[in-house]
């Protein structure tokens, strides 16, 4: 069992590609073909894929069915008008399965049945019936069960469809639902089958070689030529590598170069890694310093012997004194300003550089 059932198939259902699956529920389509075997019996319900058939698909299918009917002597088959995707159709019963050989050469069935006969597994199908209004929803691989609540509504909507040509296949033990397996039926001998083959028209055969190719397109694909494309994609991506690493290479060359030539610009300029109105103020407080330094060692050097200051010399000594002391509070605060603003305008030449870089017009 496949898909996303868990347990016991209650409500299985069956997704297929169109044009198969609204062949199958209106009844044209009698044997549904598998690479495994049946693992139910009893009501299947039909979903149709998400893919849109082709035109050319189409084509082939109906003038397949329309050979193989006009065996039988029928002439008049009504094929769906439309094929619609991503819709439950309808339900079908699976009344058994046969191997591919087995098929073809089983006797009790039409000869239209018989060429049906086209995969490895075949699921044989009766009674179809079709939802009046299809129910939109999502597919699954392989048999899944079908949801409780979709289930309920769409089996208030099914309605009989009348098959062209309808077949009962018979059960080798009517008792047994699931007697008519692999194995159950004797397989003609290899000359026989190549004679009857020799009797088929060139339309039908045509036809039938028309139906394999439509079926196999949804097979997978050659391992030969998917290696091949996995490894020009290989190549072309080693190759896109390599030109991406060359060029990683060169710009990482460039941006060295240039790194190089701004950080000697940048070191000749401002060896300190200060901007250029920061040199301003450190010349200017430099010139301040020096100027005051000059002064202190004049007057070093013209030093007089300390004097008693006279009575009424107080004030103007309190005054020297405040004045002096608001002078060393400025100089401090200014000195301590101009710290503060080359600590956060005077970033490392590093940063500097790498910010440079970084820049865009």
């Amino acid at each position: 069992m496949r898909g996303n059932n868990s347990g016991i198939l209650r409500n299985p259902c069956l997704t297929m590609h169109q044009p198969w699956a609204s062949l199958l529920v209106y009844g044209i389509k009698r044997v549904e073909g598998r690479s495994w075997p049946a693992p139910i019996r009893g009501r299947l319900w039909i979903h149709a894929a998400s893919k849109v058939p082709d035109e050319s698909t189409i084509k082939a299918m109906e003038n397949f069915y329309r050979e193989i009917y006009a065996v039988n002597g029928i002439t008049d088959i009504k094929f769906p008008e439309h094929y619609p995707v991503s819709r439950l159709l309808g339900c079908v019963e699976v009344v058994g399965c046969l191997r591919r050989e087995e098929l073809a050469s089983w006797e009790m069935v039409p000869e239209g049945v018989r060429l049906e006969a086209l995969t490895d597994c075949c699921w044989l199908c009766e009674q179809p019936q079709k939802l009046l209004i299809p129910f939109e929803m999502r597919g699954y691989q392989g048999v899944y069960n079908l949801e409780k609540k979709i289930f309920e509504a769409a089996v208030r909507g099914l309605s009989p469809v009348a098959s062209p040509f309808p077949v009962k296949f018979p059960l080798p033990d009517p008792r047994d639902p699931f007697s008519l397996q692999p194995g159950c039926i004797s397989v003609l001998s290899p000359n026989m089958k190549a004679s009857s083959e020799m009797g088929r028209s060139s339309s039908l055969s045509l036809a039938i070689a028309g139906a394999k190719a439509a079926a196999t397109q949804f097979s997978k694909r050659d391992p030969s030529a998917r290696s091949t494309v996995q490894n020009n994609k290989v190549n072309t991506s080693h190759e896109e590598g390599e030109s991406v690493k060359s060029y990683n290479l060169r710009s990482l060359s460039r941006s060295l170069e240039k790194d190089k030539t701004l950080s000697t610009n940048f070191n000749e300029t401002f060896d300190d890694g200060a901007l250029p109105s920061d040199h301003e103020d450190k010349s200017s407080y430099n010139n301040d310093q020096g100027s005051r330094t000059n002064n202190q060692t004049c007057g070093a050097d013209q030093r007089q012997p300390l004097q008693r200051p006279t009575q009424g010399s107080t004030s103007s000594m309190n005054e020297e004194k405040s004045s002096g002391d608001r002078y060393a509070r400025s100089s401090k605060q200014g000195r301590s300003s101009r710290t503060a603003l080359s600590q956060d305008i005077q970033p490392p030449s590093k940063i500097f550089a790498s910010a440079v870089r970084g820049l865009k017009p």
